[in-house]
């Protein structure tokens, strides 16, 4: 995007997908920007994979209705989710890893997905 539009609209369209996100978890789950394009969500109480993947995906689709009006044009964006559970003897960073692992994997298979593991 940022390579099309330039860093001012790269920027506007990380904060429509950060607010996206911000306003359609729950209060106490948290959401932040990882680095780059990427942003952590940290839903707490998620009991299942099955929840895990609906809420995920719920969101997909917010962000992907999501628009960026412009002069000329509206934007839309698409994000690739990886989704994971907490599991005993993680650490912060194997959590992370697993869920970064499992979006690269989405991404490969087509993007605009959620993939749970």
């Amino acid at each position: 995007m940022t390579d099309t539009y330039g860093h001012d609209v790269g920027d506007l369209v990380l904060r429509m997908v950060a607010s996206t996100l911000g306003a359609n978890v729950r209060r106490g789950d948290v959401v932040g920007r990882w680095g780059g394009e990427e942003f952590v969500v940290v839903l707490y109480d998620t009991g299942s994979e099955g929840e895990l993947a609906a809420v995920a995906d719920k969101l997909r689709s917010l962000v992907a209705a999501s628009r960026l009006d412009m002069a000329e044009e509206s934007l839309t964006v698409t994000i690739s989710v990886g989704a994971t559970l907490l599991r005993p003897g993680d650490s912060p960073e194997s959590l992370v890893n697993r869920a970064d692992k499992l979006m690269y994997e989405g991404k490969e298979a087509g993007r605009d997905r959620v993939t749970v593991g």
